[in-house]
């Protein structure tokens, strides 16, 4: 297993470096490249959801790891705040047209539809929103890296 943080504030102007720290982990891994993007767009719009919908008074730091075990990925985030679980957000109605549709929720239901499993859990006044991903056998075999 390798497991890798990281603890950003939560503002927006974070997401490069939580992107970066995505990739760095991904490359020195070994893991296949055509599979990161779904991780980056899921990492995204879970991140962007807690500094848009999060209370301002909550904590002000967002904690992301990345867990690869037994041929799968894990990405947690993680923050203080009032409870809120996202998977209880219906599904939205993708059929409707543009004018139909109700604005927010898609991302929610596109990070659900990338990864094999999600979930919710309120741990210790801490909202955890934990994807996983089986990887391909088709991509490089993962590796431990120096420093990873």
């Amino acid at each position: 297993m390798i497991e890798h943080r990281i603890s950003v504030a939560r503002d927006a102007a974070q997401l490069p470096a939580l992107t970066r720290f995505l990739k760095e982990f991904w490359s020195a891994a070994g893991l296949p490249p055509a599979e990161s993007v779904k991780f980056e767009l899921a990492l995204e719009e879970v991140f962007i959801n807690v500094v848009m919908h999060g209370s301002p008074a909550a904590g002000t730091q967002v904690e992301v790891s990345v867990i690869l075990c037994d041929g799968g990925l894990t990405l947690m985030v993680e923050n203080e705040g009032p409870a809120f679980d996202p998977l209880l957000l219906p599904a939205p109605n993708v059929a409707a047209s543009l004018e139909e549709r109700k604005v927010g929720g898609l991302g929610v239901f596109l990070v659900r539809q990338m990864m094999d499993a999600i979930s919710y859990q309120r741990v210790a006044a801490r909202n955890q929103l934990r994807m996983t991903k089986r990887l391909s056998a088709g991509g490089a075999s993962p590796r431990v890296a120096p420093g990873v």
